[in-house]
């Protein structure tokens, strides 16, 4: 019961976070919308694309690139999350939640957590604003897209959550966040198929095929597609559970960024 009073208030005082910073959710759905928009539109323009065959079925560049857009979304809240946690750390409030009688672990991974139900949020409020734009999928399809969006939330969240781990001050945060976000956003199917870039670059094409982001928005256009994904599945959760064990190693005064700031202080 401790357990669960205590990931009931770190993900209401995020909820209550969230919504208190309107300009955040404005900013996390103008940005994909924009995409979805103008991007689409300019990518059918130029290269005549008006259909594309990912699997064994034709459908529009427009429904193709919405996983995409959708996992751009918990991209940049999973970053923001934690940027969050960079500000805490330095205004103490960090600490105090660290320095509570329950194991840290359990209360990063609680975090994390929150910030996934929140990418959650996010994503649907997307993907409402898409179907009002005639871009829509099955109900089936938003139902069973619910865990995998989490999932990849929770992959995405502790990739974020393990680099604020190594990270000392703020402003270094948002240069990280550039040089993260958008070399895993490009290189990856989320604007595009594999089988395409491998038309341009071998090179490219592998990188984009172990990048996790890739799995992550193919775990996401599967589940709303009604299929499964299992390779991606695993590979997500793999990476997860090998970022959140970093993020936690990195939390650990007695081996990750807590000891190295107390020695650089002495």
């Amino acid at each position: 019961m401790t357990f669960w009073v205590a990931f009931l208030g770190i993900t209401k005082r995020e909820l209550l976070r969230f919504f208190q910073q309107r300009a955040r959710l404005l900013s996390a759905l103008v940005r994909p919308l924009l995409w979805l928009v103008v991007f689409a539109a300019g990518f059918r323009a130029a290269l005549g694309i008006a259909i594309i065959e990912p699997y064994d079925t034709y459908i529009t560049y427009d429904v193709y690139i919405v996983p995409g857009l959708a996992g751009i979304i918990m991209l940049f809240n999973g970053m923001q999350s934690s940027l969050s946690m960079v500000y805490d750390r330095e205004m103490g409030s960090m600490k105090v939640m660290l320095m509570s009688p329950l194991p840290r672990p359990f209360l990063l991974i609680a975090r994390l957590m929150a910030g996934a139900i929140i990418s959650v949020l996010q994503v649907y409020a997307f993907l409402l604003i898409a179907w009002l734009l005639d871009i829509e999928m099955t109900a089936v399809g938003y139902i069973s897209a619910v865990p995998a969006i989490f999932l990849a939330a929770l992959m995405l969240g502790a990739l974020g959550l393990f680099l604020s781990s190594f990270i000392k001050q703020l402003e270094n945060f948002a240069g990280v966040m550039n040089f993260v976000v958008f070399p895993m956003f490009f290189l990856s199917s989320a604007l595009y198929p594999l089988w395409k870039m491998r038309e341009s670059s071998e090179v490219l094409y592998w990188i984009s095929e172990y990048n996790p982001f890739t799995h992550a928005v193919e775990l996401v256009r599967f589940a709303l597609y009604e299929q499964m994904n299992a390779e991606a599945a695993v590979v997500t959760l793999m990476t997860a559970v090998v970022f959140s064990a970093l993020a936690i190693w990195g939390y650990d005064p007695k081996k990750g960024m807590f000891r190295r700031q107390g020695k650089g202080a002495g």
